[in-house]
């Protein structure tokens, strides 16, 4: 009598079938590049629950988040350029006075009769020379960048007020214009500076990720002296890093004014804390090396809802620097906590 025999079962058989591995490997590996982001995501996602359990009236209503966008546009391009400084191991503590040595500069400008887009490339020229002016003092000098850029604050700060002897620029002349329609004006009830300002990180995430100079910057801010050694300009890419920063302060300078309608000669004064904030709540670590760019806009995003979502709570907006503190305590603990085993 003759009996089958049953063939086992191929392993093969057990196994999903090979894009659904590559789609879930895919998504791993993309989780894994972009961990900080997505922790910076989170903090956001968490903030906006809580203020919109808290303040359902406010948050729930679409007007309250045109008037957000209408302030975020200069954190965004001032955090976004600050995370290459940051990633290379220094800081600039002087963006908000380049921000108001940039907006004087072209308030001026354009009160004078210059072209207002002519005024803009004069900010823009100003903030970067600035910027150019910090890198060579940290660079040439061997000067800390905190103490430098510090100094360079309050000399730029004493400068404007003594300048200008108080005396702020109306820039409401403007209002009419088409140069202020496509720089702060608005289409279909959404701020044309959002526009700029995402424009602009997306400039920053390109460099960043996809050109020689963001690679340059996180290998300096990794271990300059092997940067030395594989022919990197250390020096150099520091310089551009701080330039990239004056230019970004200068672009905020022109958006601020054109906002606010005027020059006044503390603008840019109560962004510093802010901003640092929104570096380190969007993933950048103080120690240099590593970075992201979108983190930073997500970490600017969620810091700009801090101060509306403490209003709509009902606190007072005395607890504002208290809850400051705690985001950028919590935030920066959850980033530490999510680094990779082996870093």
């Amino acid at each position: 009598m003759m009996t089958s025999q049953v063939k086992p079962l191929s392993p093969d058989l057990d196994r999903p079938p090979p894009h659904k591995v590559e789609r879930k490997r895919g998504i791993i590996v993309f989780m894994d590049r972009n961990r900080r982001a997505l922790s910076a995501l989170l903090v956001l996602a968490g903030l906006m629950l809580v203020f919109i359990l808290l303040g359902p009236s406010t948050f729930l209503n679409p007007l309250i988040y045109t008037a957000i966008f209408r302030t975020l546009p200069i954190p965004i391009l001032l955090t976004v350029s600050l995370v290459f400084v940051i990633v290379e191991g220094e800081i600039d503590l002087s963006f908000g006075s380049i921000l108001g040595l940039s907006t004087w500069a072209f308030a001026a400008a354009v009160a004078s009769g210059w072209n207002p887009f002519l005024s803009v490339v004069f900010a823009l020229v100003v903030g970067g020379c600035t910027g150019f002016v910090n890198g060579l003092i940290v660079t040439r000098l061997g000067l800390s960048s905190l103490v430098s850029t510090l100094g360079m604050s309050f000399l730029l700060r004493g400068l404007i007020h003594v300048g200008t002897q108080g005396n702020g620029i109306s820039l409401t002349f403007l209002n009419d214009t088409p140069f202020y329609q496509v720089s702060v004006g608005s289409v279909w009830g959404f701020p044309v500076h959002m526009i700029w300002g995402l424009a602009f990180a997306a400039v920053a995430m390109l460099l960043f990720n996809h050109h020689r100079f963001g690679a340059h910057v996180c290998c300096v801010g990794d271990n300059p002296e092997s940067s030395r050694e594989m022919g990197i300009n250390v020096p150099r890419v520091k310089r551009l890093a701080f330039i990239f920063v004056g230019i970004a302060s200068g672009m905020a300078g022109v958006l601020s004014g054109l906002n606010n309608q005027m020059f006044y000669p503390g603008s840019g004064e109560d962004l510093l804390m802010p901003v640092l904030a929104a570096a380190f709540v969007g993933g950048t670590p103080t120690w240099g090396g590593v970075g992201t760019v979108a983190g930073a806009v997500i970490g600017a995003c969620s810091v700009g809802v801090i101060e509306t979502g403490i209003v709509a709570a009902g606190v007072s907006h005395l607890y504002k620097n208290f809850f400051y503190g705690l985001i950028i305590i919590l935030a920066v603990s959850g980033h530490k906590l999510n680094e990779p085993q082996y870093r």
